[in-house]
């Protein structure tokens, strides 16, 4: 386990593309864990509404990532 490696990685400046990426994998992962959640006879409606609201927040990221790519037709 190499774990100076991964901290140095993890402190280097990623791109806006790549944050995109990033974020949008996440977002697919809680998708998934939120689907996975809600098929189980018994789930956890708390820790699905969290889920949920989390999976917002990082919407909302990836839509300001993504404008910040795109640039402004009225400038």
């Amino acid at each position: 386990m190499d774990d100076g490696k991964d901290a140095a990685a993890a402190n280097e400046d990623m791109t806006p593309a790549m944050r995109l990426m990033t974020l949008q994998g996440q977002h697919r992962a809680l998708d998934q864990k939120i689907q996975n959640l809600q098929m189980q006879p018994y789930h956890n409606q708390l820790l699905i509404q969290r889920l949920k609201k989390e999976k917002l927040r990082l919407r909302d990221v990836i839509e300001r990532i993504k404008d910040e790519m795109i640039p402004d037709l009225n400038a």
